[in-house]
């Protein structure tokens, strides 16, 4: 990049406006170095294995935010995927398909789709953007209950927000063989036009964006984890709670774990008549962990329930030979994360999570039905197998 835009000739009357947008470009670097910097001097990273899950994490940002930047036309709406597998942030659920866009106050829009066959499939609108120190108003929640459904599951919602907001659809899976439905945006004025030419001008403004975006993104779900997760005491999860500036019907619990060699959780729950209830790991980037490969969260179909109606779920470095092994990947700290969507009911503290720190030999004593949870290990393979293909098969990138 650099090579290339040092070496345009700026003689041509093409090309006079370009030495704009070579600076841009410059400053589009110079955000990629500084998010480098952040990442690189980010308080937690203690060994190369948590810098290279940091440069990984760099690279899946720059992406993203470059797509958010060039792909984004304020007056040709698109539903982008702003986060997934290999664009992480904000403890992304591994159960969740993302998708959001800009609107523009005052104008109309139109949502058009087909609900698939996944659990919950919900709206947020969002009086601005996430930031370190700042979490944007919630301008309303809802699901799918709340449209007016055609037999074959095809709705349109037409809105106009008042101002300039950020719109955010989640689709949600408590089984990952279920089928994903079709939603599109359009703006209703600009529905047939086409967007603006390229100029240098807006080329310049969208390598500006990029570079803003990138290095806001590092920062905020570096400072966020602060105020929800990080203020609660180690190896605990808070009762079930409304999820702050979340969805209408999700509760959630949180905490962090440190687990040193020979350590593991041991964490014990109530199986719930949520339609979605879902666990997950995430690494102290705030964001999930290889949940293709590894099984580092699990739901309320993958989990397995005991005789007695609990699960219990054991969070550990390496295999203790059960169905609800939840995997660390090696990370002596991160984040513990319950989701339970969908809810028509108050959940009380009796349903949440209990968790108890113990020594991995002693992990059998600690189930009451041992011998119910064990697996081979051709079968966690196999569980492993299912994984990779059902997220294959989402095909979201």
């Amino acid at each position: 990049m650099r090579y290339f835009i040092r070496n345009i000739d700026h003689s041509g009357p093409i090309l006079e406006h370009m030495s704009e947008v070579k600076m841009y470009v410059q400053e589009f670097l110079d955000r990629i170095a500084a998010a480098e910097r952040l990442v690189r001097e980010a308080p937690h990273v203690e060994s190369e294995a948590d810098l290279l899950e940091g440069l990984q994490y760099l690279a899946g940002c720059i992406a993203a935010c470059t797509r958010l930047a060039f792909d984004y036309d304020r007056d040709h709406p698109f539903l982008h995927s702003g986060t997934g597998p290999f664009t992480k942030m904000a403890l992304d659920n591994p159960d969740t398909l993302y998708f959001g866009t800009w609107l523009q106050g005052g104008h109309e829009y139109v949502l058009t789709g087909r609900r698939g066959t996944t659990t919950d499939l919900s709206f947020q609108l969002l009086g601005g953007e996430y930031t370190e120190d700042n979490v944007p108003d919630n301008q309303f929640a809802f699901d799918d209950r709340e449209l007016d459904l055609a037999v074959d599951g095809s709705f349109e919602w037409r809105f106009t927000p008042n101002s300039d907001a950020q719109l955010v659809v989640r689709e949600v899976y408590n089984d990952w063989s279920a089928q994903r439905g079709t939603i599109a945006i359009a703006r209703t004025d600009s529905t047939g036009t086409a967007p603006r030419t390229l100029t240098p001008e807006l080329i310049a403004i969208r390598y500006a964006a990029a570079g803003k975006h990138l290095t806001r993104r590092i920062r905020t779900w570096l400072s966020f984890p602060q105020w929800f997760y990080l203020n609660v005491p180690v190896n605990t999860l808070t009762a079930p709670r409304i999820t702050p500036g979340g969805l209408a019907t999700q509760y959630s619990s949180v905490g962090h774990f440190d687990l040193g060699p020979g350590r593991a959780m041991v964490i014990t729950l109530p199986a719930s008549d949520a339609p979605y209830l879902g666990f997950q790991l995430g690494s102290m980037w705030y964001i999930s962990l290889d949940y293709i490969n590894h099984q580092t969260s699990l739901n309320g179909t993958q989990a397995q329930v005991d005789p007695d109606g609990m699960i219990r779920i054991v969070v550990a470095h390496e295999s203790p030979g059960i169905a609800n092994w939840v995997e660390t990947l090696g990370h002596r700290r991160g984040y513990l994360q319950f989701r339970w969507q969908r809810t028509s009911r108050k959940l009380t503290a009796a349903e949440g999570p209990i968790a108890e720190v113990v020594d991995f030999d002693a992990i059998p004593s600690r189930l009451p039905y041992f011998g119910h949870n064990t697996i081979s290990n051709d079968d966690f393979r196999t569980r492993i197998a299912l994984r990779q293909n059902q997220i294959a098969n989402r095909m979201v990138a």
